[in-house]
Protein backbone atom coordinates (compact mmCIF):
# COMPACT_ATOMS: atom_id res chain seq x y z
CA UNK A 1 0.00 0.00 0.00
CA UNK A 2 2.85 2.42 0.81
CA UNK A 3 4.38 1.81 -2.62
CA UNK A 4 1.00 2.50 -4.24
CA UNK A 5 0.60 5.81 -2.36
CA UNK A 6 4.10 6.91 -3.35
CA UNK A 7 3.36 6.16 -6.98
CA UNK A 8 0.16 8.23 -6.88
CA UNK A 9 2.00 11.11 -5.20
CA UNK A 10 4.61 11.15 -7.94
CA UNK A 11 1.85 11.34 -10.54
CA UNK A 12 -0.05 14.24 -9.00
CA UNK A 13 2.77 16.48 -7.72
CA UNK A 14 3.58 18.02 -11.14
CA UNK A 15 -0.04 19.04 -11.57
CA UNK A 16 -0.23 20.61 -8.13
CA UNK A 17 2.88 22.71 -8.68
CA UNK A 18 4.23 21.43 -5.36
CA UNK A 19 7.74 21.36 -4.02
CA UNK A 20 9.63 18.24 -5.16
CA UNK A 21 12.38 18.38 -2.55
CA UNK A 22 11.72 14.81 -1.47
CA UNK A 23 11.66 13.35 -4.96
CA UNK A 24 14.94 11.68 -5.90
CA UNK A 25 14.66 12.49 -9.61
CA UNK A 26 15.89 16.06 -9.98
CA UNK A 27 15.96 16.32 -13.77
CA UNK A 28 15.63 19.76 -15.31
CA UNK A 29 12.16 21.21 -14.84
CA UNK A 30 10.22 23.22 -17.43
CA UNK A 31 7.42 25.43 -16.09
CA UNK A 32 4.12 25.14 -17.95
CA UNK A 33 3.52 27.74 -20.65
CA UNK A 34 0.09 28.60 -19.31
CA UNK A 35 -0.24 29.55 -15.67
CA UNK A 36 1.81 30.90 -12.80
CA UNK A 37 2.63 27.63 -11.06
CA UNK A 38 6.34 26.93 -10.88
CA UNK A 39 8.03 24.23 -8.85
CA UNK A 40 10.29 25.37 -6.03
CA UNK A 41 13.26 23.96 -4.21
CA UNK A 42 14.40 25.15 -0.79
CA UNK A 43 17.85 26.32 0.16
CA UNK A 44 17.83 23.78 3.00
CA UNK A 45 17.14 20.87 0.64
CA UNK A 46 20.16 21.90 -1.45
CA UNK A 47 22.29 22.14 1.70
CA UNK A 48 23.26 25.69 0.80
CA UNK A 49 24.26 28.30 3.35
CA UNK A 50 21.05 29.94 4.57
CA UNK A 51 23.08 32.23 6.83
CA UNK A 52 24.49 34.06 3.80
CA UNK A 53 21.10 34.92 2.26
CA UNK A 54 20.59 38.11 4.28
CA UNK A 55 23.88 39.58 3.07
CA UNK A 56 22.97 38.75 -0.55
CA UNK A 57 19.57 40.44 -0.19
CA UNK A 58 21.08 43.51 1.44
CA UNK A 59 23.56 43.83 -1.41
CA UNK A 60 20.78 43.53 -3.96
CA UNK A 61 18.85 46.33 -2.26
CA UNK A 62 21.95 48.55 -1.98
CA UNK A 63 22.67 48.14 -5.70
CA UNK A 64 19.23 49.24 -6.96
CA UNK A 65 18.02 45.77 -7.87
CA UNK A 66 14.40 45.41 -8.96
CA UNK A 67 14.20 41.62 -9.18
CA UNK A 68 16.42 38.63 -8.56
CA UNK A 69 15.98 34.91 -9.10
CA UNK A 70 18.04 31.78 -8.55
CA UNK A 71 16.86 28.59 -10.24
CA UNK A 72 18.32 25.13 -9.69
CA UNK A 73 17.54 22.74 -12.55
CA UNK A 74 14.68 25.05 -13.48
CA UNK A 75 13.10 25.15 -10.02
CA UNK A 76 12.88 28.42 -8.11
CA UNK A 77 15.14 28.63 -5.07
CA UNK A 78 15.02 32.41 -4.60
CA UNK A 79 12.64 34.96 -6.13
CA UNK A 80 12.88 38.48 -4.77
CA UNK A 81 11.29 41.78 -5.83
CA UNK A 82 12.23 45.23 -4.56
CA UNK A 83 11.12 48.86 -4.73
CA UNK A 84 7.60 48.20 -6.02
CA UNK A 85 8.66 45.79 -8.75
CA UNK A 86 6.37 42.76 -9.08
CA UNK A 87 6.31 39.36 -10.74
CA UNK A 88 4.46 40.84 -13.73
CA UNK A 89 6.41 44.09 -14.15
CA UNK A 90 8.20 44.34 -17.52
CA UNK A 91 11.79 45.56 -17.56
CA UNK A 92 14.27 46.27 -20.35
CA UNK A 93 16.91 43.62 -20.99
CA UNK A 94 19.15 46.16 -22.74
CA UNK A 95 22.08 44.38 -24.38
CA UNK A 96 21.28 41.11 -22.58
CA UNK A 97 18.63 40.81 -25.31
CA UNK A 98 21.37 40.28 -27.88
CA UNK A 99 21.31 36.61 -26.93
CA UNK A 100 17.68 36.44 -28.09
CA UNK A 101 18.89 37.65 -31.49
CA UNK A 102 21.56 34.93 -31.44
CA UNK A 103 18.96 32.26 -30.72
CA UNK A 104 16.62 33.52 -33.44
CA UNK A 105 19.47 33.67 -35.96
CA UNK A 106 20.34 30.08 -35.13
CA UNK A 107 16.75 28.99 -35.66
CA UNK A 108 16.67 30.73 -39.06
CA UNK A 109 19.84 28.86 -40.04
CA UNK A 110 18.55 25.46 -38.97
CA UNK A 111 15.42 26.11 -41.04
CA UNK A 112 17.62 26.68 -44.07
CA UNK A 113 16.73 30.36 -44.40
CA UNK A 114 20.26 31.70 -43.84
CA UNK A 115 23.87 30.59 -43.61
CA UNK A 116 25.89 32.61 -41.10
CA UNK A 117 29.08 31.97 -43.08
CA UNK A 118 27.94 33.60 -46.32
CA UNK A 119 28.34 37.30 -46.98
CA UNK A 120 25.77 39.45 -45.23
CA UNK A 121 25.00 41.37 -48.41
CA UNK A 122 23.32 38.23 -49.73
CA UNK A 123 20.49 39.11 -47.35
CA UNK A 124 20.92 42.85 -46.81
CA UNK A 125 21.72 43.80 -50.38
CA UNK A 126 24.89 45.29 -51.83
CA UNK A 127 25.83 48.62 -50.30
CA UNK A 128 24.43 48.11 -46.80
CA UNK A 129 27.67 49.64 -45.46
CA UNK A 130 29.90 52.52 -46.54
CA UNK A 131 32.98 50.29 -46.41
CA UNK A 132 33.32 49.71 -50.13
CA UNK A 133 32.25 46.57 -51.97
CA UNK A 134 35.42 44.52 -51.47
CA UNK A 135 35.50 45.06 -47.70
CA UNK A 136 31.73 44.75 -47.32
CA UNK A 137 31.85 41.35 -49.02
CA UNK A 138 34.15 40.09 -46.27
CA UNK A 139 31.45 40.55 -43.62
CA UNK A 140 29.24 37.57 -42.78
CA UNK A 141 26.43 37.18 -40.25
CA UNK A 142 28.94 35.27 -38.14
CA UNK A 143 31.07 38.43 -37.91
CA UNK A 144 28.00 40.29 -36.67
CA UNK A 145 27.42 37.56 -34.06
CA UNK A 146 31.02 37.81 -32.84
CA UNK A 147 31.49 41.61 -32.89
CA UNK A 148 34.25 41.26 -35.47
CA UNK A 149 32.79 43.00 -38.54
CA UNK A 150 35.66 45.51 -38.70
CA UNK A 151 33.23 48.39 -39.19
CA UNK A 152 33.82 51.75 -37.57
CA UNK A 153 32.67 51.75 -33.95
CA UNK A 154 32.73 55.50 -33.25
CA UNK A 155 28.93 55.73 -33.31
CA UNK A 156 26.36 53.32 -31.93
CA UNK A 157 23.79 54.63 -34.41
CA UNK A 158 23.54 51.96 -37.08
CA UNK A 159 23.26 54.17 -40.15
CA UNK A 160 24.91 53.35 -43.45
CA UNK A 161 26.93 56.58 -43.27
CA UNK A 162 28.44 55.41 -39.96
CA UNK A 163 29.32 51.92 -41.17
CA UNK A 164 32.70 52.75 -42.65
CA UNK A 165 35.75 50.51 -42.96
CA UNK A 166 38.10 50.22 -40.00
CA UNK A 167 39.63 46.75 -40.36
CA UNK A 168 39.08 43.59 -42.35
CA UNK A 169 36.26 41.47 -40.97
CA UNK A 170 37.56 38.95 -38.46
CA UNK A 171 40.73 40.89 -37.56
CA UNK A 172 39.37 43.25 -34.88
CA UNK A 173 36.95 42.74 -31.97
CA UNK A 174 34.83 45.75 -31.13
CA UNK A 175 31.50 45.89 -29.31
CA UNK A 176 29.12 47.57 -31.74
CA UNK A 177 25.38 47.88 -32.30
CA UNK A 178 25.81 46.78 -35.91
CA UNK A 179 24.83 43.34 -34.57
CA UNK A 180 21.22 44.44 -34.98
CA UNK A 181 21.55 44.05 -38.73
CA UNK A 182 21.14 40.35 -37.90
CA UNK A 183 17.50 41.19 -37.20
CA UNK A 184 17.27 42.55 -40.74
CA UNK A 185 18.95 39.39 -42.07
CA UNK A 186 16.26 37.26 -40.40
CA UNK A 187 13.51 39.56 -41.66
CA UNK A 188 14.72 39.43 -45.26
CA UNK A 189 15.27 35.67 -45.21
CA UNK A 190 11.97 34.79 -43.49
CA UNK A 191 9.95 37.46 -45.34
CA UNK A 192 8.30 38.56 -42.10
CA UNK A 193 8.97 40.97 -39.29
CA UNK A 194 11.75 39.85 -36.96
CA UNK A 195 9.40 40.23 -33.99
CA UNK A 196 6.84 37.91 -35.59
CA UNK A 197 9.43 35.28 -36.42
CA UNK A 198 10.93 35.49 -32.92
CA UNK A 199 7.56 35.15 -31.23
CA UNK A 200 6.51 32.16 -33.33
CA UNK A 201 9.78 30.26 -33.27
CA UNK A 202 11.04 31.04 -29.79
CA UNK A 203 9.07 33.21 -27.37
CA UNK A 204 5.72 31.43 -27.54
CA UNK A 205 7.28 27.98 -27.43
CA UNK A 206 8.80 28.51 -24.00
CA UNK A 207 6.01 30.61 -22.51
CA UNK A 208 7.78 33.95 -22.35
CA UNK A 209 5.97 37.25 -22.29
CA UNK A 210 7.50 40.49 -23.49
CA UNK A 211 7.91 42.76 -26.46
CA UNK A 212 10.52 44.58 -28.52
CA UNK A 213 10.50 48.34 -28.54
CA UNK A 214 12.47 50.71 -30.71
CA UNK A 215 15.04 52.34 -28.47
CA UNK A 216 17.07 55.37 -29.40
CA UNK A 217 19.93 53.14 -30.57
CA UNK A 218 18.44 49.71 -31.20
CA UNK A 219 15.43 47.51 -30.53
CA UNK A 220 15.31 46.50 -26.87
CA UNK A 221 13.48 43.51 -25.41
CA UNK A 222 11.28 44.00 -22.35
CA UNK A 223 9.78 41.25 -20.22
CA UNK A 224 9.05 40.19 -16.69
CA UNK A 225 11.74 38.46 -14.65
CA UNK A 226 10.34 34.96 -15.02
CA UNK A 227 10.47 35.27 -18.79
CA UNK A 228 14.20 35.95 -18.67
CA UNK A 229 14.47 32.94 -16.37
CA UNK A 230 12.62 30.80 -18.93
CA UNK A 231 15.16 31.74 -21.57
CA UNK A 232 17.86 30.85 -19.06
CA UNK A 233 16.38 27.37 -18.62
CA UNK A 234 16.41 26.95 -22.40
CA UNK A 235 20.07 27.99 -22.42
CA UNK A 236 20.92 25.65 -19.53
CA UNK A 237 19.36 22.80 -21.53
CA UNK A 238 21.34 23.66 -24.69
CA UNK A 239 18.41 24.99 -26.68
CA UNK A 240 15.94 22.23 -25.80
CA UNK A 241 12.59 22.83 -24.12
CA UNK A 242 11.03 19.60 -22.89
CA UNK A 243 11.15 17.40 -26.01
CA UNK A 244 11.48 20.25 -28.51
CA UNK A 245 15.00 21.11 -29.71
CA UNK A 246 14.15 24.75 -30.41
CA UNK A 247 17.74 25.83 -31.08
CA UNK A 248 20.04 23.34 -32.78
CA UNK A 249 22.35 22.01 -30.06
CA UNK A 250 25.47 22.30 -32.21
CA UNK A 251 24.69 25.95 -32.94
CA UNK A 252 23.95 26.67 -29.30
CA UNK A 253 27.26 25.09 -28.28
CA UNK A 254 29.02 27.30 -30.83
CA UNK A 255 27.24 30.28 -29.28
CA UNK A 256 28.76 29.68 -25.85
CA UNK A 257 32.25 28.82 -27.16
CA UNK A 258 35.05 31.30 -27.86
CA UNK A 259 34.20 32.66 -31.30
CA UNK A 260 37.51 34.33 -32.18
CA UNK A 261 40.97 34.60 -30.64
CA UNK A 262 40.95 38.38 -30.09
CA UNK A 263 38.47 38.32 -27.19
CA UNK A 264 38.20 34.70 -26.02
CA UNK A 265 35.56 35.70 -23.46
CA UNK A 266 32.98 36.28 -26.21
CA UNK A 267 30.87 33.77 -28.10
CA UNK A 268 27.89 34.59 -30.31
CA UNK A 269 26.74 37.66 -28.32
CA UNK A 270 27.16 35.61 -25.11
CA UNK A 271 29.84 36.53 -22.54
CA UNK A 272 32.01 33.62 -21.38
CA UNK A 273 33.72 33.20 -18.04
CA UNK A 274 36.82 31.16 -17.29
CA UNK A 275 38.97 32.37 -20.19
CA UNK A 276 42.51 33.71 -19.82
CA UNK A 277 41.68 37.22 -21.01
CA UNK A 278 38.83 39.49 -21.98
CA UNK A 279 37.96 42.81 -23.58
CA UNK A 280 35.09 45.16 -22.75
CA UNK A 281 32.96 47.57 -24.77
CA UNK A 282 34.41 50.94 -25.65
CA UNK A 283 38.07 50.11 -26.01
CA UNK A 284 40.79 47.82 -27.27
CA UNK A 285 42.49 47.07 -23.96
CA UNK A 286 42.99 43.39 -23.18
CA UNK A 287 42.64 42.34 -19.53
CA UNK A 288 44.64 39.29 -18.46
CA UNK A 289 42.03 37.68 -16.23
CA UNK A 290 38.82 35.73 -16.27
CA UNK A 291 35.67 37.78 -16.74
CA UNK A 292 34.20 37.25 -13.26
CA UNK A 293 36.76 35.58 -10.96
CA UNK A 294 34.23 34.88 -8.19
CA UNK A 295 31.90 33.01 -10.56
CA UNK A 296 32.27 29.40 -11.75
CA UNK A 297 34.57 29.06 -14.75
CA UNK A 298 31.88 27.49 -16.95
CA UNK A 299 29.42 30.35 -16.49
CA UNK A 300 28.10 32.08 -19.61
CA UNK A 301 26.06 35.22 -19.41
CA UNK A 302 23.77 37.65 -21.19
CA UNK A 303 24.80 41.12 -20.02
CA UNK A 304 23.13 44.47 -20.58
CA UNK A 305 23.58 48.08 -19.55
CA UNK A 306 22.57 49.04 -16.00
CA UNK A 307 23.55 45.55 -14.86
CA UNK A 308 20.83 43.48 -16.50
CA UNK A 309 22.13 39.96 -16.06
CA UNK A 310 21.29 36.39 -16.99
CA UNK A 311 23.90 33.95 -15.66
CA UNK A 312 23.90 30.27 -16.64
CA UNK A 313 26.13 27.78 -14.80
CA UNK A 314 25.85 24.20 -16.12
CA UNK A 315 28.21 22.70 -13.52
CA UNK A 316 25.87 23.83 -10.74
CA UNK A 317 22.58 23.52 -12.71
CA UNK A 318 21.97 27.22 -12.08
CA UNK A 319 20.13 30.03 -13.83
CA UNK A 320 20.37 33.43 -12.12
CA UNK A 321 18.55 36.61 -13.15
CA UNK A 322 19.13 40.17 -12.01
CA UNK A 323 17.07 43.09 -13.30
CA UNK A 324 17.21 46.65 -12.08
CA UNK A 325 18.76 50.05 -12.30
CA UNK A 326 22.51 50.54 -12.50
CA UNK A 327 24.33 49.29 -9.40
CA UNK A 328 26.16 52.60 -9.01
CA UNK A 329 25.79 56.03 -10.68
CA UNK A 330 29.22 55.83 -12.31
CA UNK A 331 28.75 52.37 -13.79
CA UNK A 332 27.63 52.49 -17.41
CA UNK A 333 29.40 49.31 -18.52
CA UNK A 334 27.50 47.08 -20.93
CA UNK A 335 29.38 44.07 -19.63
CA UNK A 336 31.89 43.52 -16.89
CA UNK A 337 31.75 45.76 -13.86
CA UNK A 338 32.78 45.45 -10.25
CA UNK A 339 29.12 44.64 -9.60
CA UNK A 340 29.42 41.18 -11.16
CA UNK A 341 32.32 40.09 -8.99
CA UNK A 342 30.81 41.54 -5.81
CA UNK A 343 27.45 39.95 -6.54
CA UNK A 344 29.07 36.60 -7.23
CA UNK A 345 31.01 36.76 -3.98
CA UNK A 346 27.66 36.83 -2.21
CA UNK A 347 25.99 34.25 -4.46
CA UNK A 348 28.97 31.93 -3.91
CA UNK A 349 28.62 32.32 -0.15
CA UNK A 350 25.01 31.06 -0.45
CA UNK A 351 25.56 28.15 -2.85
CA UNK A 352 28.80 26.79 -1.40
Amino acid sequence: MKKYKSFVLLLILPFLGCNKDNIENDDIYFPANNGLKWEIKTIASLKWNEGAVADLKNYLIQTNTKSFMILHNGRIVMEEYFDGHTQSTPWAWNSAGKTLVTATTGIAQQEGLININTKASQYLGVGWTSAGLAKENLITPRHLLTMSSGLNDESNLVLKSNLTYLADAGTRWSYHNVFQRLMDVVEKASQQQFETYFETKLRNKIGMDGFWDNGLIFRIYNSNTRSMARFGILALNKGKWQNDQIINEAFFTESITTSQNINPSYGYLWWLNGKAKYMVPGGQKVYESTLVPNAPADMYAAMGAADQRLYVVPSRDLVIVRMGETSSPGNSSFALSGFDNELWARISAVIK
